[in-house]
């Protein structure tokens, strides 16, 4: 009976710690959110891509917990708001920070 309890009460605390290690932080990210913000950041590359106007490759994107930054160099101030609306636009998308530079 001891040998039961006691794998019970093992299994419990494995399970536990499972349930917090993949739990987020205010510093890290969760599994789940990882991919999203993975899924994120490819839309809003795409969209950015996919606009006519910005038709460059020096805008990167990075997402953390859904709030997207957009860095890189762009050729008018039109387009650094132009890729910001953009990104806006994109379904999931918390906040934009914006931290795109004229060439």
């Amino acid at each position: 009976m001891k040998i039961s309890t006691f794998v019970t009460t093992l299994l419990s605390a494995l399970m536990l710690a499972t349930a917090v290690g993949c739990a987020s932080t205010a510093k890290q990210e969760s599994t789940g959110e990882y991919f999203d913000d993975s899924v994120l950041t490819t839309k809003v590359k795409a969209a950015v891509f996919n606009e006519p106007s910005l038709k460059t490759l020096e805008i990167n994107v990075e997402t953390y917990k859904g709030v997207v930054q957009l860095s890189g160099f762009v050729n008018s101030a039109a387009d650094v708001q132009k890729a910001a609306a953009v990104a806006r636009s994109v379904k999931g998308v918390s906040s934009v920070k914006n931290d795109l530079r004229i060439k």
